[in-house]
């Protein structure tokens, strides 16, 4: 009998079982997958290490959750500055006074605000209804067709106009020569990739891979006093009576080159609805000068996908009708099943990884 059964080696489960095992209580982590991480996993290809899902910057404004990151491993000092490319032109990005300079030519603060000024689409009644009011409202028209407008629109499979508000409430937009994307206190990536510092925050703590905890559930139910579980809600219950909560997919196509650098930088975004993928990801970028040795490098063109039950689960859809959905699983997997939901998954919320941790200690704290 253990004090804790942790479904799910992500980084929600991981975290949770090292905070439980520090303070002394037991713990076992079921993974389905043969290796930990979830989506968070680093690959070394040709000495490089690879982003297997996507970009991961680690950030954080929390001194508590950099000092438990850096626990595990040294962190570079990574900053995030992508850049945009529509057609045969490069924009400095986020949108930033050089953004508006190579647009339209201002040289300072006040003359970039009276250009937006003057291009801003207020959202009837004052309160943007959906993402297209919300961007046109706070970017103005030029930048929002220029930038978001496509590439919101491969990212979700949708037009801005179906889209909650609250899904580009957190793009940065600023008025001075700052490139720097997340703006975080501590921001950087593993060094030695996020791969070994996630097995190192597992160590010493009962995981047991290729174990699926929704094919026995009332036997690993059996086995601890609490159920922490950070899968989805909905294949919890097999998609029985509310159907599948919706997510977005992403498609990967990883290509190693021959030459030294391909495009100069970690990300360049292609916000143009004519171009298929959103986003081309350098990995040699991330680490610091750690490849000056290596004369070939690997890059991830990033494609947007629909998602279908079974398939890797990106990016919750955040709606109404998914929203009340998710409160119908979670109720049951709360009161029948009793549960304490976790994670993206769990939780159907688009966390950052820093927020992934800041909600695993919660969690911890609070039934310890």
């Amino acid at each position: 009998m253990y004090d804790f059964v942790v479904v799910g080696g992500g980084l929600f489960g991981i975290t949770f079982a090292r905070y439980a095992a520090d303070a002394g209580k037991s713990c076992i982590v079921l993974e389905r997958r043969d290796r930990i991480g979830g989506n968070v996993i680093t690959d070394e290809v040709e000495g490089i290490h690879v982003h297997t899902h996507g970009p991961h910057i680690f950030r954080t404004n929390s001194s508590e959750i950099w000092k438990l990151a850096n626990r595990f491993a040294e962190f570079n000092s990574f900053v995030n500055r992508p850049k945009a490319r529509i057609g045969d032109e490069i924009y400095s990005f986020p949108i930033n006074l050089m953004t508006m300079y190579q647009l339209f030519g201002v040289k300072t603060p006040e003359e970039a605000k009276e250009v937006i000024a003057k291009d801003i689409v207020l959202a009837p009644f004052g309160h943007p209804r959906n993402a297209e009011e919300q961007l046109l409202s706070t970017v103005g028209k030029t930048l929002y067709e220029k930038f978001f407008y496509g590439y919101t629109t491969k990212q979700w499979g949708r037009s801005p106009r179906s889209l909650d508000a609250t899904i580009v409430s957190r793009l940065p937009v600023r008025f001075t020569f700052d490139d720097n994307y997340f703006n975080a206190k501590f921001q950087g990536i593993p060094i030695g990739g996020y791969t070994k510092w996630m097995e190192n925050m597992a160590e010493g703590v009962n995981v047991q891979l290729k174990t699926d905890f929704n094919t026995d559930i009332e036997y690993w139910r059996s086995q601890g006093k609490t159920v922490v579980f950070s899968g989805g809600v909905d294949e919890l219950f097999r998609f029985e009576e509310f159907g599948p909560l919706e997510y977005r997919g992403l498609r990967f196509e990883h290509e190693i080159m021959d030459i030294p650098d391909f495009q100069g930088n970690a990300v360049i975004n292609y916000p143009s609805i004519d171009v298929p993928w959103t986003r081309i990801t350098e990995h040699k970028h991330f680490d610091i000068g750690s490849y000056s040795n290596i004369n070939k490098t690997v890059v991830t063109k990033e494609y947007p996908a629909t998602w279908s039950p079974g398939e890797t689960a990106y990016y919750p859809i955040s709606d109404d009708a998914n929203h009340i959905k998710y409160a119908k699983y979670k109720e049951r997997a709360e009161s029948e099943l009793r549960l304490v939901l976790g994670g993206r998954l769990g939780e159907y919320r688009y966390y950052d990884m820093d927020q992934v941790i800041a909600s695993a200690m919660s969690k911890v704290k609070k039934l310890i």
